[in-house]
């Protein structure tokens, strides 16, 4: 057992607000795999669609913007044509229903995403940083996290290559890093109790703090919510006592003074 306490944080949403470089990639993603006849019937705006930002919380892989993308820029579309609020309450139905109309696969919207990113990146890799924007007292704590014998790794389901790029560009160096290649977020907490004293997880989404507090090994993790993040209009309510709801001015705090 590593005698350093480590934290552990989500990263989009938690360490940056990425949604501007998702709508960027996902809109571009989408026009390099549509049909000829798809891109003449479906306009793709440059500005990102207020339903795209809106469904961004119930979001849990890069591969499902694309759809929510697509869906978002075709008016026949079962997003438009439900609604964001019925549509969310099925959000995993309907997600299966769109890989099916559209006559796509997880993996291959995966690929195709990573991909728009890589050149995206070599075409232009400043304006890809810029299209993210680090929440900037998170980046300012956690550069002085050490300094109360702590370390920090991020547990993200983006991929590894773009994250570490990322977390360089802020200045910030986790001791580890964990990306959708890693598995589940469950799977790493795991592992990681077997090697390291875990001081929190910090998440944005509390559908996986509760898959924390469900798991006979993960459920010892402290688990914190961050107000700041893609939260679901009704997330901060009525949360199971075992999750800590936390803001940047508890955030800036000593560990130690955290709920």
């Amino acid at each position: 057992m590593i005698e350093k306490p480590l934290l552990v944080l989500d990263f989009d949403g938690v360490i940056v607000d990425g949604i501007n470089e998702y709508w960027a990639s996902s809109r571009q993603t989408c026009l390099n795999i549509f049909s000829s006849q798809e891109k003449e019937r479906i306009l793709l705006p440059n500005e990102i669609p207020a339903t795209f930002k809106a469904m961004r919380p119930w979001v849990h892989h890069g591969w499902e913007m694309v759809i929510l993308a697509a869906e978002c820029s075709d008016k026949n579309s079962q997003l438009n044509l439900k609604g964001i609020q019925n549509y969310s309450e099925n959000y995993s139905e309907e997600c299966s229903a769109a890989l099916i109309r559209w006559s796509w696969t997880p993996s291959q919207l995966q690929k195709a995403l990573d991909q728009t990113r890589r050149e995206a990146i070599s075409n232009n890799f400043n304006q890809w940083l810029n299209y993210h924007q680090p929440f900037s007292s998170v980046v300012q704590r956690l550069q002085i996290l050490e300094s109360e014998g702590l370390e920090f790794a991020v547990l993200t389901t983006k991929s590894i290559e773009f994250t570490k790029k990322l977390l360089s560009s802020f200045g910030l160096e986790p001791k580890l890093i964990f990306g959708h290649e890693s598995g589940s977020k469950i799977d790493v907490l795991n592992e990681l109790l077997h090697k390291r004293i875990i001081q929190g997880f910090i998440e944005d989404r509390r559908s996986t703090l509760e898959k924390v507090l469900e798991d006979p090994k993960a459920r010892s993790v402290p688990c914190y919510l961050a107000n700041w993040g893609y939260l679901k209009p009704q997330d901060r309510k009525n949360l199971p006592s075992d999750i800590k709801l936390i803001n940047l001015e508890i955030f800036r705090e000593p560990i130690s003074n955290w709920p």
